[in-house]
């Protein structure tokens, strides 16, 4: 096994401008991921390791939340661009700065990047919002290891169980299908433990390949299946089971025409119709991850136009999230997405001319899209203005702990009580953000 990237290459960037020596996932670090946690690797690949003799009892119209993740650190400071810094921001960063002529959306204190535009008539309709100064408690500017810590969301523990499972893990009865990665079998942290999760590259995957077609119309392979996997003493004999199970309850998902008309060419194209194609199907998903990475722009981030790296990775976003919204239809009331990334970037750029960047930094912005969002605005806070003294080391200093803002999100959206706080995410305490009505 060589060594991989944890991210995506994407659209307009060279992965060999990343000077990151943590940016990869070595051979020893995947299996010591696929061994924690019970089954974690198999419910991506066998369908879960435990099996439950559960009536089916998942809302099938129920809310959706779809986690995007910026991976490889986003630069908040060029999604959503506080005006009133602008002069402090083009001092420091003055290769990169999105000026105030270019910025689209926003309101009197902010403004977005330019190619964020084909989502202002959402921010205009309030179903899209901001949180700045947003991550981790204590900075961390390893990609790896922020990215277990920020889907761990469970600060001091050991265990390698993520928030999304234990979310997930409130009801006991869960099934597989309420928690889902799409665009990768691998399951991320944020999805890993005791609760059966499923991890497919699109839709198509959630069926088996030589058994579904004939498996139905022969009684006599019926009965040889259920002969050699009836037993329950091994995880292999729950694990087909279980993939039994999930592939019959997945069928209208994998029955429904795949939409990707309408959608940007590109990594988030497939991905996304796929997704809203897992919604439209009304299977039961809860929570599905989905990644979009190459934002480690430590060099050649560009000019806020189109060519540039920054402008064209956040053109197809928005494009592809755009194409996302239209392709649910009516199904789009019931979704929500929240972008989340490791951790932002410095505020002072690295390099000058074309090859500016920007390096690791802390806080960052989060948007959230959709249904019961607040939108319209940048909230929490307060933000503290920019300026020399106010920077934590040089970067955006924190103001928001990302937890608070995934918490009001799946608090709003999955109809939690302050009760699961702490068990979704233990220690956190009440703070309302405001990004949700």
């Amino acid at each position: 096994m060589t060594e991989t990237a944890t991210t995506q290459t994407t659209t307009g960037a060279d992965p060999r401008r990343c000077g990151c020596p943590d940016f990869t996932m070595s051979r020893r670090r995947l299996l010591a991921g696929a061994a924690a946690g019970t089954g974690t690797l198999a419910a991506g690949q066998l369908f879960g390791d435990a099996f439950r003799q559960v009536s089916y009892g998942a809302a099938p119209d129920g809310n959706v939340v779809v986690v995007l993740s910026f991976r490889g650190g986003s630069d908040g400071l060029s999604i959503v661009v506080p005006k009133d810094d602008l002069t402090f921001l083009t001092k420091v960063r003055p290769d990169l700065v999105v000026p105030n002529a270019a910025l689209v959306g926003g309101n009197a204190s902010w403004g977005l990047h330019p190619a964020l535009a084909p989502l202002v008539p959402m921010w205009n309709a309030g179903t899209f919002g901001a949180v700045h100064g947003a991550g981790l408690p204590q900075p961390n500017r390893s990609h790896f290891e922020a990215m277990e810590v920020v889907e761990e969301a469970n600060p001091g523990s050991n265990a390698r169980v993520g928030w999304i499972n234990r979310m997930i893990g409130l009801d006991t009865n869960a099934l597989p299908e309420e928690q889902i990665q799409l665009g990768n079998s691998m399951l991320p942290t944020a999805l890993a433990g005791p609760a059966a999760a499923l991890g497919a590259r699109v839709v198509d995957d959630f069926q088996i390949p030589s058994i579904g077609s004939w498996m139905e119309s022969s009684s006599q392979v019926k009965k040889s299946q259920k002969k050699i996997w009836g037993g329950k003493g091994t995880a292999m004999n729950r694990g087909f089971q279980t993939a039994l199970a999930s592939v019959s309850r997945l069928a209208p998902a994998v029955d429904l025409a795949n939409n990707d008309a309408g959608y940007p060419d590109g990594p988030l194209k497939g991905v996304l119709s796929n997704t809203a194609r897992l919604i439209k199907a009304k299977v039961g998903a809860k929570m599905v991850a989905v990644d979009y990475g190459d934002w480690d722009m430590h060099t050649g981030l560009g000019k806020p136009q189109a060519g540039g790296w920054m402008y064209d990775h956040l053109d197809h976003f928005a494009k592809a999230v755009k194409a996302f919204f239209d392709d649910l239809g009516a199904d789009a009331d019931r979704v929500t997405v929240v972008t989340i990334s490791e951790f932002g970037r410095r505020v002072a750029q690295n390099g000058s001319g074309g090859e500016a960047g920007v390096d690791h930094g802390y806080g960052n912005a989060m948007l959230v899209l959709g249904a019961g969002v607040n939108g319209g605005d940048v909230r929490g806070g307060p933000w503290l203005p920019l300026s020399d003294t106010s920077l934590n080391q040089g970067d955006v200093p924190l103001v928001n702990d990302y937890r608070h803002v995934l918490w009001e999100v799946i608090m709003k959206r999955q109809a939690l009580g302050n009760a699961d706080r702490q068990k979704v995410f233990p220690g956190l305490t009440q703070k309302a953000v405001g990004v949700m009505v």
